[in-house]
């Protein structure tokens, strides 16, 4: 078993941006509406048959590599996955020109039994570049009543909502960690990697600043359905800043440094790796590889070499590597103990 490096994945949505990762990935944008880009995905976006699903450099989908080797892909406790093609992890660049509306994702409790799915969706940012003054707003500052709640969505009112909510300016290097159930935005000028549970389940709050509309906003399910899974407790500042985490991105090192907050661990981890004297060591298992800078060398079973801009999904079956040369690269992995974890239903 050896890495795949895969093919550009771009993805239009609702809202601008791209550029950033157009230049990143060495692709030409070709629409001012291309935010995203889903790495080393084996899950589509909702109701969109494919849209989403990565693909080699080849062509040939990696969700039916997956399937087709299960074991070799995910390790030997593949059977406890979600199904044949589950790698537990959902990586994407996101690079936002305009605000993103204020919105949720749900629980695992509520996908379960509202969605039959197993993964809600908590997610975290790495913020890979951000324009000054540049933030993200996480959680209420203090609890809302929810029939008010209720009342300021259907009138869309985006300054009662923003107002209420925690805003955190961004730098280079800084993680945030959204625990589902969340509300939470995203400045115009950010651009971040974004790891989560790999669905595409969102419950919209403000729509209105979107191409998307109301109807499009509530899973399907109806806002008196879904309105519950959106939280209405405040987030205090002891507990926003466990959720936050800062990073050197320049910084070189021998070992792997972890990106995110320790809470994100049952769902998800980030690792940077940028050899200094000596190869980075990475453990076994499914791993989604981004290269940042530089060129470099994954060396496992086999060696492999890398550059600047480019995307690889790393089996398990390819035992513990590292990562060799002047190359900075993230290393996004499924959370500790998965699949297993999976059935015990993590929760923050």
């Amino acid at each position: 078993m050896k890495p795949a490096v895969l093919a550009p994945n771009l993805i239009d949505h609702f809202y601008r941006g791209g550029d950033r990762i157009a230049r990143l990935r060495g692709i030409e944008q070709t629409s001012d509406f291309q935010p995203e880009e889903w790495l080393a995905a084996t899950v589509s976006r909702a109701d969109q048959g494919d849209i989403g699903l990565a693909r080699t450099e080849g062509g040939e989908l990696l969700r039916d590599l997956v399937a087709a080797d299960p074991a070799a892909w995910v390790g030997p406790d593949h059977a406890d996955a979600a199904s044949a093609s589950d790698t537990g992890i959902l990586v994407k660049l996101l690079d936002a020109r305009q605000r993103l509306p204020v919105h949720v994702h749900p629980s695992r409790a509520f996908a379960a039994s509202h969605l039959d799915c197993p993964y809600g969706k908590t997610e975290a940012w790495f913020v890979l570049d951000a324009e000054p003054g540049s933030a993200v707003h996480v959680g209420w500052k203090e609890a809302v009543d929810r029939d008010e709640l209720d009342r300021r969505r259907d009138a869309q009112d985006s300054e009662w909502m923003l107002s209420r909510m925690n805003r955190i300016e961004v730098s280079r290097g800084m993680g945030v960690l959204v625990p589902a159930g969340t509300v939470h935005a995203i400045d115009a000028g950010i651009f971040v990697a974004e790891v989560q549970e790999p669905t595409d389940f969102s419950i919209v709050l403000e729509w209105s600043i979107t191409t998307s509309t109301r109807e499009e906003s509530h899973l399907g399910l109806g806002f008196d359905a879904v309105m519950p899974a959106v939280s209405t407790d405040a987030l205090g500042a002891d507990a926003l800043a466990a959720l936050v985490s800062r990073s050197d991105l320049d910084a070189r090192s021998d070992r792997a440094e972890s990106m995110l907050a320790p809470a994100a661990d049952p769902y998800f981890r980030v690792l940077h790796a940028a050899p200094s004297t000596r190869g980075v060591p990475i453990a076994a298992g499914f791993s989604v590889v981004l290269v940042l800078a530089g060129d470099g060398v994954i060396a496992g079973d086999a060696e492999i070499p890398v550059h600047s801009g480019q995307v690889l999904a790393v089996p398990a079956g390819f035992g513990a590597w590292e990562v060799r040369g002047p190359a900075s690269v993230l290393v996004a992995t499924p959370g500790a103990g998965w699949p297993r974890s999976l059935a015990e239903g993590a929760v923050i």
